[in-house]
C-alpha cells in the first residue's frame, strides 16, 4: 500500500515486458479482494507464459498466479478426443 502512487508506472513496465516476450496484454482489471489485479493475456506457447510468470516475479513484490483457459472450440476438442 505504501507504494501504491508508483502502480502504473508499474504496470506500463509490465506491458513492456509482456510486449518484448511477444505476449498479448488482452486486459488489465485492478480487483478487489483477494487478488489485487487481474490480467488477461496470449501468449504464443505455455513455455513463453512461463517464463514471463517468472520474470515479473523476480522484479519483487509480485505474485502471480497462472491459470490456463480453453475457449469453448478448445475445450470441444478435447472432449472429442477422450477414449
Amino acid at each position: 500500500m505504501e507504494n501504491m502512487k508508483e502502480n502504473p508506472a508499474r504496470l506500463d513496465a509490465a506491458k513492456q515486458l509482456f510486449n518484448f516476450m511477444g505476449v498479448e496484454l488482452e486486459t488489465f482489471y485492478l480487483t478487489i479482494g483477494r487478488y489485487d489485479g487481474v490480467v488477461i493475456s496470449e501468449a504464443p506457447d505455455d513455455e513463453t507464459a512461463t517464463k514471463l510468470s517468472v520474470a515479473v516475479g523476480s522484479l519483487g513484490a509480485v505474485r502471480t498466479e497462472t491459470l490456463r483457459a480453453f475457449t469453448e472450440e478448445g475445450y470441444r476438442q478435447l472432449d472429442s478426443e477422450l477414449p
